[in-house]
């Protein structure tokens, strides 16, 4: 019996866990994949948000700002990489031009003082390298990048050491509410018993808040598609390149991420199938078409990867939160890419929901709490092979070392995506042609299990 179930090991649920365990309580992580973050949370925009953008008064603006703070003092700490490079709001003709004033007042409007309008040649000032056609922009100087990998590796470690049971492959099939507590079934018929869940299941939020007997919301997954242009590309720009944003979205972003790369993105394409994370020459002509106005001298760099993520929307435009006494159920619904931004602020508030439906809470002393340091993975941080030993991965500059930690940390790598989530291997410009068998020989040495297994062959 435990005191909280959370369902979904994404960086809202990881969030959502180590919270609960600062408190004196039994708590379960349920993941339906074998590992953390490895669905939606791994195909993030990884830009730390202030928020100066949301719909003023409405609970992701509070949360994103609340959240915006939180893990700034966090992640250091931690060993999240963070780079304070800023952004800049480009305006591409008149019209935009004239909506920058109005951002602004949204930015004040959400607490956010620090926006600043600056006419095309300011613009080009901070930013030689952008297109024709700039027509004015905005400074933004809060948004800052941060690793969207080692955000829910880091809340789920902490968890885990602080009490937390992680069950993967736990997809949630039924679920049987009593009087006193609920049973979470799984599709392998394996079965938790809970006294109070949280839904924080991402894509199929909407799946288990109707096992649960409510309705409100449908996911309807957007599909957003980026491309990963190769580190050479990394001087072209000093900070994030944002476009002014419509209803429907964000828009097509150019942005440096802290691995060193430069990366493009993403589409807003709503679509039906939860799984469909492939990209699409469509999409990707439509990237390279924005990109080439944008920032037309990345054109000319090297691809080294391309990937879509699902965001989980709604026909909602905020996020849906809700607390249901009935069945000790909290609900974290329709959560879309400011939930990396937002996540420690959504766990704050899920205690509170929690509380507010009968859930006793007591926080542990502090020396009872056992944090953790993740290795930073940033570029701007000092990274394991500056210190010594055998590098596996060149392009990535991976030591043997940072394998066999990933693979017997308190959150172990179970495949060869999760090493890369901790280690940054395989994602360099060879994708690991070169150093896969190598990598993979490494990692069955290191748990155990047939190389074959580690290289999806069984």
């Amino acid at each position: 019996m435990f005191d909280v179930a959370v369902v979904g090991g994404g960086v809202v649920g990881c969030a959502v866990a180590r919270e609960l365990t600062r408190h004196r309580l039994t708590v379960a992580l349920l993941e339906a994949r074998n590992d953390v973050g490895a669905g939606t949370s791994k195909a993030n925009t990884a830009i730390l948000h202030t928020g100066f953008d949301a719909v003023p008064g409405s609970t992701e603006a509070r949360l994103v700002a609340r959240g915006y703070g939180l893990l700034s003092a966090y992640a250091p700490a931690a060993g999240i990489s963070v780079e304070a490079t800023g952004a800049v709001l480009v305006a591409w003709d008149d019209e935009q031009a004239a909506n920058l004033p109005a951002l602004a007042e949204k930015a004040v409007a959400n607490e956010y003082m620090d926006a600043e309008v600056i006419d095309a040649h300011a613009v080009r000032q901070l930013e030689p390298n952008l297109g024709d056609g700039v027509t004015g922009g905005m400074v933004v100087p809060g948004e800052y990048l941060i690793d969207p990998w080692t955000t829910p590796i880091a809340f789920a470690t902490e968890a885990v050491l602080n009490g937390c049971e992680l069950l993967t492959r736990f997809d949630v099939a039924r679920c049987a509410v009593g009087s006193e507590s609920t049973v979470l079934t799984a599709t392998d018929g394996r079965k938790v018993q809970t006294r109070y869940v949280v839904n924080a299941a991402g894509l199929y939020g909407d799946t288990l808040h109707h096992l649960f007997g409510h309705a409100g919301f449908t996911i309807r997954p957007r599909r957003g598609e980026l491309i990963v242009f190769d580190k050479l590309a990394r001087p072209l720009l000093q900070r994030t390149i944002l476009p002014v944003p419509t209803a429907h979205t964000k828009g097509v972003l150019v942005a440096p991420t802290v691995f060193g790369n430069i990366m493009l993105g993403p589409t807003a394409d709503e679509i039906e199938d939860r799984g469909a994370t492939g990209s699409t020459r469509t999409g990707i002509d439509t990237l390279l078409a924005k990109g080439h106005r944008i920032l037309p001298a990345l054109m000319h760099e090297e691809v080294t990867a391309v990937y879509a993520g699902l965001r989980a929307a709604t026909e909602h435009s905020d996020y849906q939160l809700s607390a249901h006494a009935e069945s000790r159920y909290v609900c974290l619904g329709g959560i879309r890419s400011t939930g990396l931004t937002s996540s420690m602020a959504l766990a704050e508030q899920t205690v509170a929901l929690l509380a507010s439906i009968g859930l006793t809470t007591t926080m542990r002393e502090a020396d009872e709490w056992l944090s953790a340091r993740m290795t930073p993975l940033g570029e701007a941080d000092e990274r394991p092979y500056q210190r010594g030993g055998a590098v596996v991965c060149q392009c990535e500059r991976v030591t043997a070392g940072e394998i066999d930690a990933a693979i017997t940390s308190t959150v172990p790598a179970n495949d060869v995506d999760g090493l890369r989530r901790r280690t940054r291997v395989l994602a360099g410009r060879c994708q690991g042609f070169y150093c896969a068998a190598n990598v993979c020989a490494l990692a069955a040495q290191s748990d155990g299990r047939a190389m074959s297994e580690w290289m999806g062959l069984q």
